[in-house]
């Protein structure tokens, strides 16, 4: 129902004709919500009905009158006389789809001999997607019948016939198995049916042979020689089904074969792509892959061609695409692999490829510039690709010898095998010759010995890091994990040193050192703290903050001559230190979690947000070990408000890491990583590049477009929420959610900058680090520097044309896709001015069709105001009448009544009315 709202079939065989109503005008206007199709039938000799039900079939044969271009079953019967011969169909589309203008989309005026897409410019779009005529000749891989358009016959193609230098690749992959899982599925389920029908045909069987017993009248043997029968058929139908089952379950192991066919298109270049068929059915066309999605010369007229099984691809029910895209990316990916082998098989490149063009008159720089017609280019191409035609009788394709004569000779439209200046093949009699193409073979690069053993090296040492990982960590993933955990509460005085186990595989000391700034900067509290640097003066009386920066540097020295401690690198560059005060009573301040970097990860990889302008310095007196609270001293305490926001950020997405040190068994120290939360924060920001795309998402087995809003994930899948941008009715929700890779979700587009929301490109959060219950941490400022100028040029470009794309007018000569893989030294040259000159254009169309449906609808509204009030006029006129008779008919039956004004005769026919009853 693409083309329009409406179709009627006709239909004749044997001795019966029958038509067939399929209206989408009939439902809308009835209200119906199932389909119901009109189907009557009528005799071909006596042209009476046939059927049993005469009140169905009057029924269906006037909803034909009424919402069909035939009114009467003689203009019925008119168009069953148009199908010549004892059988036909014919099909009669009308309420066309119309545009903006009014005009149908398909243009059936303009050339008699074809049928066109009505407002498409030649320039600049392929002839099979304006022409019905060169659509329906490359409709098939290898056409086996006749079509007519407007009484014409098409002259149908073989595109492996029509290609320079054909070659064809054959390609094996196990990647195809969607639809082979379908299809085994569906066996199975058959085979199960069948197999539990043949168990119960044959207990019932073997029930009614045990209830027979020692009857052996002829009646008894009969019944059970059916019974009998009826179950050997339902378990010779169980193995056939089961066999099948077997054979599909077989063929999903075996890899899939496709014969990918690559040639040069050498009359019209511009034309290159892949042509995808399905079961020899087209289904994709002039599909860029491999080297010509570049842009450039490399691959350029080179045409390839594959037919893909049913059981390898499914197509969509409108057969415009693919059902399963991730298997036809594939597809397109292992096509480019070999077309660039094909490419280098020919070896245009190596002979020149402006050289090679130049040979066939391709004499202009511009690509999409047809050839040179001189007679010398047209021999140069006939001689290089044989003209192939198929007979007219036997439909048989046959290869016609190269003559100087026929360079432009056009072939008639029923062309017969006798007309072939081939002896050997002008007879219908005469096999067919199969087209030899030679067999090209895809060559990878094979790495050398020393390339692999590197590479193993490097997965096997990635292994081995992971898995020394997570024989470290144990996750905690909730409060009630960590409750379970063995852990004990150890309470050392004040003055007694921390001891820690060195944490194996950690940076040596010297080297964080070396990594760390020399000195920490003074630290400047802000205004707003002043009041707890004073409460907390008291505390921390012989300790200002130079001093506090000197002694840190000393304790790092002394420590690193020493011994090596367990040091865990922050994300900061920070190094972390303990320092015991035991004389000097200090206030705890509010607990504030913060989490070590994994020994793995290096120094510099993220840089620590902190909530203080400034960095400062933190000491830390050695507390008791809980499972529950840390404790921190700082220079400057931090406000409640701070140290919540603190809690808050890094209460997301963390997990606790529990070490146990070998030294001493019994004490267990809980840490707190973020290794976890970097993969939650990282999933959750990948997640959150979703927002904005355009999709379709399944209501009631309809499609609906609109964009996604909101990203969630859950514990099995992410789920998008999608705002509709238009739904039918007022009972259907304006957005729901949906999983994201749910058959019920596809993709419209892929996403692009201007569609993504701003929570999507915002900075990302780094937790501060806090090594462990007996470490303090060092903090350093955000040092990332801005993005480079040659970042923000390519932004630029990409917003550039991001904005192009958008606003590109429909007919402009520039494509999308040329756009989008266009440099930025072709943005500086591209026509701005022809650009909003058609976009003003269009722009301008667009207003003047408003306008004019607009006046169109207020002319009709004040033609109805006319024929309203017209009515009204007339109604009022036979009130008038009406009373007026009434009246003189009063007076006849009652001469001395005296009624003058409606409203008396009103209340006076009231009264009659009430005394009446």
């Amino acid at each position: 129902m693409r083309i329009g709202k409406d179709f009627i079939l006709f239909t004749k065989k044997s001795n019966t004709m029958t038509c067939l109503l399929l209206s989408r005008t009939f439902h809308e206007e009835e209200g119906i919500d199932e389909v119901i199709v009109p189907l009557p039938t009528w005799n071909v000799w006596n042209r009476e009905p046939v059927s049993d039900n005469m009140e169905k079939f009057a029924i269906e044969t006037e909803l034909i009158y009424k919402y069909s271009p035939f009114k009467s079953e003689q203009e019925v019967m008119e168009q069953f006389n148009k199908i010549r011969g004892e059988k036909g169909t014919l099909v009669i589309i009308f309420n066309l789809k119309l545009m903006d203008n009014g005009e149908p989309e398909l243009d059936v005026t303009s050339d008699p001999r074809d049928i066109q897409m009505a407002e498409t410019p030649p320039e600049g779009t392929k002839p099979e997607r304006r022409s019905f005529r060169a659509y329906a000749a490359v409709l098939y891989i290898d056409p086996r019948m006749r079509i007519f358009i407007n009484g014409h016959k098409v002259q149908t193609k073989r595109l492996s016939c029509c290609l320079y230098k054909p070659r064809m690749y054959k390609y094996t992959s196990n990647r195809f198995k969607t639809r082979a899982e379908q299809e085994v599925k569906k066996a199975e389920h058959m085979a199960r049916i069948a197999e539990e029908k043949a168990r119960e045909a044959e207990s019932k069987a073997r029930a009614f042979e045990l209830r027979l017993g020692g009857d052996l009248t002829r009646e008894s043997r009969v019944t059970l020689r059916q019974v009998q029968n009826s179950a050997i058929t339902m378990r010779r139908e169980a193995d056939v089904k089961k066999r099948i089952k077997d054979a599909k379950q077989r063929a999903l192991k075996e890899p899939k074969e496709l014969n990918f066919i690559f040639g040069v298109n050498i009359e019209q270049r511009e034309l290159d792509g892949m042509f995808i068929y399905n079961c020899s059915r087209l289904i994709k066309m002039y599909e860029k892959v491999g080297p010509q999605l570049e842009g450039g010369m490399a691959c350029g007229g080179v045409v390839g061609v594959v037919d893909v099984p049913y059981l390898v691809l499914e197509p969509t029910h409108n057969k415009q695409d693919f059902a399963d895209a991730k298997e036809y990316r594939h597809l397109l990916k292992a096509m480019g692999e070999h077309l660039a082998q094909y490419w280098k098989d020919v070896a245009i490149a190596q002979r020149g490829i402006v050289k090679f063009w130049d040979e066939f008159g391709y004499l202009s720089a511009k690509w999409s510039q047809p050839p040179s017609s001189e007679l010398r280019y047209k021999r140069r191409r006939a001689m290089e690709i044989p003209t192939t035609i198929q007979c007219d009788v036997c439909l048989k394709w046959r290869t016609l010898p190269f003559q100087l004569s026929s360079v432009e000779k056009n072939y008639p439209d029923s062309w017969v095998c006798s007309m072939n200046p081939d002896p050997e093949q002008n007879r219908c009699e005469a096999p067919e010759q199969k087209q030899k193409l030679p067999l090209g073979t895809l060559k990878k690069d094979s790495k050398s010995q020393e390339e692999k053993q590197k590479q193993l090296s490097e997965k096997i040492r990635q292994q081995q890091e992971k898995l020394e990982a997570l024989q470290k960590t144990t996750p905690i993933r909730s409060q009630a994990d960590l409750k379970k955990l063995p852990l004990e509460v150890s309470t050392r005085p004040a003055g007694e040193p921390v001891t820690r186990s060195q944490r194996p595989r950690s940076p040596p000391l010297p080297d964080v050192i070396k990594n760390a700034p020399s000195r920490p900067p003074p630290l400047t509290p802000p205004s707003k703290s002043v009041s707890q640097l004073k409460k907390s003066s008291s505390t921390w009386t012989n300790i200002n903050t130079p001093r506090l920066a000197s002694i840190l540097s000393k304790e790092e020295a002394s420590t690193s001559k020493t011994h090596h401690d367990a040091v865990t690198a922050g994300k900061s560059n920070s190094t972390s230190k303990t320092l015991a005060k035991p004389t000097t009573p200090t206030k705890p301040s509010s607990a504030v979690p913060l989490s070590p970097k994994s020994p793995r990860e290096t120094p510099n990889s993220k840089t620590a947000k902190v909530s203080t302008p400034k960095k400062s310095a933190t000491v830390k007196s050695p507390q008791a070990c809980t499972p529950r609270k840390r404790t921190m001293h700082t220079a400057e305490e931090l406000s409640e408000e701070e140290v919540e926001s603190k809690k808050e950020r890094t209460k997301r997405g963390k997990f606790v890491a529990v070490k146990e040190e070998n030294k001493d068994p019994s004490e267990v120290v809980v840490e707190l990583t973020d290794s976890a939360g970097e993969e939650d924060v990282a999933e959750l920001k990948k997640a959150q590049k979703d927002k904005g795309l355009r999709v379709e998402v399944r209501v009631n087995k309809e499609w609906f477009t609109g964009r996604v809003t909101a990203v969630e994930i859950g514990k099995h899948a992410v789920r998008w929420k999608v705002k509709f941008d238009y739904v039918p009715t007022a009972t259907t929700p304006r957005d729901r959610w949906v999983e994201k890779d749910s058959e019920d979700v596809r993709l419209m587009k892929p996403p692009s900058p201007e569609y993504q929301s701003p929570d999507t490109q915002q900075e990302e959060e780094v937790v501060v680090a806090e090594p462990s219950t007996s470490e303090c941490v060092g903090i350093e400022p955000d040092t990332t520097g801005p993005s480079s100028g040659q970042e923000t040029v390519d932004l630029l470009v990409q917003i550039l044309r991001n904005c192009l794309r958008y606003f590109l007018p429909p007919n402009f000569p520039i494509s999308k896709k040329e756009l989008s893989s266009m440099s930025s030294e072709g943005l500086l040259a591209f026509p701005l001015k022809d650009y909003f000159k058609q976009y003003e254009m269009g722009l301008q169309n667009l207003c003047n069709s408003y306008q004019t449906r607009a006046d169109a609808r207020a002319k009709a509204c004040e033609e109805n105001l006319h024929n309203t009030e017209r009515k009204l006029k007339e109604t009022e006129e036979k009130l008038q009448k009406l009373r007026t008779n009434i009246v003189a008919l009063l007076q006849k039956v009652q001469e001395d009544i005296d009624i003058n004004t409606d409203d008396e005769l009103d209340a006076y026919i009231e009264d009659l009315i009430t005394k009446g009853d």
